[in-house]
């Protein structure tokens, strides 16, 4: 295998990152949705730590991105 073939894959397995982040995004407000549904009173409090929990993810899932161009491009 040559070093172009290995970069290629490198950023492919890097990529699954962002997928991940995704699905953890989805979980998150998921989860936050059926807690507000069972308990409409703390959902109000708990609707920042949701979004901070989405930013984070999110935060991982371009971070991901990152080093898939990384590993692309140098």
């Amino acid at each position: 295998m040559d070093a172009q073939a290995a970069k290629f894959l490198g950023a492919g397995i890097a990529c699954l990152g962002m997928g991940l982040a995704a699905i953890g995004v989805g979980n998150i407000f998921g989860n936050f949705l059926s807690g507000a549904l069972r308990n409409p009173s703390a959902a109000d409090s708990q609707f920042g730590r949701a979004f901070v929990g989405a930013a984070l993810a999110e935060g991982l899932g371009i971070f991901a991105l990152v080093v898939a161009l990384l590993l692309l491009f140098t």
